[in-house]
């Protein structure tokens, strides 16, 4: 029976890539992989963590050819104030309410470590530097990744309901949205322009992590923690330079362009793969009530502040 459904969601999934490919919606391939999860209740494709994870960060270099790197350096430095701000206010938040709230201490540093910095990378980095329970993990996780979901199909809504530039927009997608992968897939969705901002200052907060694994390792006295900057971070960095140095042929910045929407669009599919009956089911209890409510707090604060020094 299992065989039967598995078998099943590949065919499904043969189908409807293609499709998802050629309308290019990211928002679109993670409802189809999370729809044919949850009703097959088998995953639809291999191995989607480790893949979703290949394509977005191999989009996200691609991304990069088209962007201007004294651009980003200059946004970069025009927003870290921003970024900083964002990070220690809704780390503090975080902390404050799961204390309030009675929540458990190691899941609620893993909540505003994932809402204030860069979602499940922070959450599965910090994990075992404060011990945390596999279990109460797997619970965080799991509410960033739908929480990451409903940004994806709300906040482009919203944006154009308030008439948000591109600078806008992008600037809150890159703060108030957890994951990387949800970031760049939800200001893609509002326009390039957004993508190129939300992509670079998202990059910038994602540095963040570092100080903090820093501070929890000393706390915990874990000096065996590695840090470490992703490697696409760095390629990322390099396809800049390159896009705005070399006298690239025009074709390539288009090639980038359309491999950077399609890489989108198959990450997306293999990590709405990853919604499944089990994740649905781990959403409970105190830990869902302080995520939800930070999440809750910070996306209105994050906008106002845009709105107002924008």
């Amino acid at each position: 029976m299992v065989a039967n459904r598995r078998a099943a969601a590949y065919l499904l999934s043969l189908i409807a890539l293609p499709a998802l490919l050629w309308y290019g919606n990211p928002a679109l391939a993670l409802l189809t992989a999370a729809a044919i999860s949850v009703i097959l209740n088998v995953n639809p494709v291999p191995l989607p963590s480790r893949y979703g994870s290949l394509a977005l960060q191999a989009a996200i270099v691609m991304l990069g050819l088209r962007l201007d790197a004294g651009q980003m350096l200059v946004l970069s430095s025009d927003y870290a104030l921003l970024v900083g701000g964002y990070v220690l206010f809704a780390l503090g938040v975080g902390l404050s309410l799961g204390r309030l709230l009675g929540c458990d201490w190691s899941a609620t540093r893993l909540i505003a470590a994932g809402t204030s910095i860069c979602g499940g990378t922070a959450i599965a980095t910090l994990s075992p530097i404060i011990k945390a329970p596999a279990e109460q993990t797997g619970v965080v996780l799991a509410m960033v990744f739908l929480l990451n979901a409903v940004a994806l199909f709300c906040l482009p809504w919203i944006g154009h309901w308030l008439e948000l530039s591109q600078l806008q927009f992008g600037l809150w997608a890159a703060l108030a949205i957890h994951d990387t992968s949800s970031v760049v897939a939800t200001a893609a969705i509002y326009g390039e322009e957004a993508a190129s901002v939300a992509t670079t200052i998202k990059l910038g907060r994602t540095l963040w992590l570092i100080p903090l694994v820093v501070l929890y390792s000393m706390l915990e006295k874990a000096p065996q923690a590695k840090i470490r900057i992703p490697g696409f971070v760095v390629l990322f960095v390099l396809a800049s330079l390159a896009g705005s140095m070399l006298p690239l042929p025009e074709i390539v910045p288009k090639i980038a362009k359309l491999s950077s929407s399609m890489l989108l669009v198959i990450a997306l599919f293999f990590l709405g793969a990853e919604i499944d009956r089990n994740t649905l089911q781990k959403l409970r209890g105190r830990i869902l009530i302080v995520g939800v409510g930070l999440w809750a707090i910070v996306l209105p604060a994050s906008l106002a502040v845009i709105l107002a020094i924008t």
